[in-house]
């Protein structure tokens, strides 16, 4: 699956990996993440996009993305705005039609405060339509104090970031109790979330979220806690403030598109030059169908899933318990190969392969992550990753001693002909 956390290849996690897509995880390095430079991606740890932080983790996989299913636009006050900033360009105004006037900081406060049941305000915080727009407040009904806030940005209509605004989590990587997806009656999309700061709810903090993306691309995303802070406050409330309709109501007023419209046009990124070297990314679908077909006899799949492209996951059971086994293949990695192979052993066709028996979640006792890393020889990088675990979902406690796949099955498995047919 939901890459913002870095550090080095084997050992440590992405921190932030997310939070300017959209929303606040902490990644976990049980995740297999694998770069890729077309994206910039470089060895990052983590076990999925939206995944909260880990143990010792082989390898990188970024870009969940859309696999990532994560709740979008949180933000704790003046530092979430970041994940406000505009992914898209707006067309330019004709020479007849002036630009939107734009929107000041006081006046979104102002509005968000009207659209709230009547109650007290604290710790308010804002920021106009001329740089990543938000308004955030603590806010306090009598019930107990609940950070707030509503956030914008301009998406692309159709991109796959849409589906990840408005599409339902993974609940293998991302836990919540409720999430609704549906079209308004004027084309927008609308995703109502019930969920938790902390995916690995290692505090009772909830978040619930609300999310809409018109038509025309403008998204809107209020957020609510039951603290009076994101993060670092004691739970204040059984829940957060607003209903699901309530959230509903107040992300779907007309007056947020036209903070939207007075957002400044992002500049359009130069298109990427053709590669000549770097095939496009390999197909979730194809990897799911590869990767199930060479599971040892004996193993019932019990769930599946994955991203549109270079990572999924299965998660089997032997009869001993869940056990959840992840794949990345990725191209561009051949110019890492020392640092992420290093120590291994190299095969007389000049495969590298490495291979890794680890903690798989320093947050949870217990938890082990076996993992075998390859690499074919030749310009493009062509990685083949797969690791197991003895669990059936992040931050899961055992369900078993050891993963459901021995270490020379992970290699075999690595090593198969059979992905050679997605290069």
């Amino acid at each position: 699956m939901p890459g913002e956390q870095h550090q080095t290849p084997f050992e440590e996690r992405l921190s932030a990996v997310l939070h300017d897509a959209g929303g606040g995880f902490d990644t976990d390095r049980t995740a297999l993440v694998a770069g890729g430079r077309s994206r910039g991606r470089r060895a990052l740890t983590r076990r999925r996009a939206g995944v909260v932080g880990g143990a010792v983790a082989g390898v990188a996989l970024v870009g969940v993305g859309g696999a990532v299913l994560l709740p979008q636009g949180k933000s704790d006050g003046p530092d979430v705005s970041a994940a406000s900033s505009s992914t898209s360009s707006r067309p330019s105004a004709s020479a007849s039609t002036p630009p939107p006037e734009p929107v000041s900081g006081d006046t979104i406060l102002g509005e968000f405060k009207k659209l709230l049941p009547e109650g007290k305000f604290s710790q308010e915080d804002a920021r106009g339509s001329a740089d990543a727009p938000y308004a955030y407040l603590v806010y306090d009904d009598g019930e107990g104090a609940a950070a707030m806030n509503v956030s914008f940005q301009r998406v692309e209509p159709g991109s796959p970031h849409v589906r990840e605004l408005t599409g339902c989590p993974d609940r293998t990587f991302t836990p919540y109790d409720d999430c609704s997806s549906t079209r308004l009656p004027d084309g927008s999309l609308l995703r109502l979330l019930k969920g938790y700061e902390y995916p690995d709810k290692r505090v009772d903090t909830k978040y619930w979220s609300a999310d809409l993306v018109t038509t025309e691309g403008q998204h809107v995303s209020v957020g609510e806690w039951n603290a009076a802070a994101q993060k670092g406050a004691p739970v204040s409330r059984a829940e957060p403030p607003l209903s699901a309709e309530e959230l509903k109501e107040v992300v779907t007023a007309e007056v947020w598109r036209k903070v939207v419209d007075a957002m400044p046009a992002s500049p359009t990124p130069p298109a990427a030059a053709p590669s000549d070297t770097v095939p496009p990314a390999v197909s979730g679908k194809n990897i799911t169908e590869t990767l199930t077909g060479l599971l040892p006899e004996g193993l019932d799949v019990v769930r599946k899933g994955g991203q549109e492209t270079e990572y999924t996951y299965v998660v089997v059971d032997d009869g001993r318990g869940e056990s959840m086994v992840q794949v990345n293949v990725q191209y561009g990695m051949a110019d890492v190969a020392h640092q992420l192979y290093a120590g291994g052993e190299t095969l007389p066709d000049g495969t590298r392969v490495a291979v890794q028996e680890g903690n798989g979640d320093d947050r949870v006792a217990g938890v082990l992550m076996w993992t075998a890393d390859t690499l074919r020889p030749g310009e493009a990088g062509f990685r083949v990753v797969i690791s197991a675990f003895n669990n059936g979902a992040p931050h899961a406690e055992p369900s078993r001693g050891t993963p459901a796949l021995t270490m020379d099955q992970l290699r075999e498995m690595a090593l198969s002909p059979e992905w050679d047919e997605l290069r």
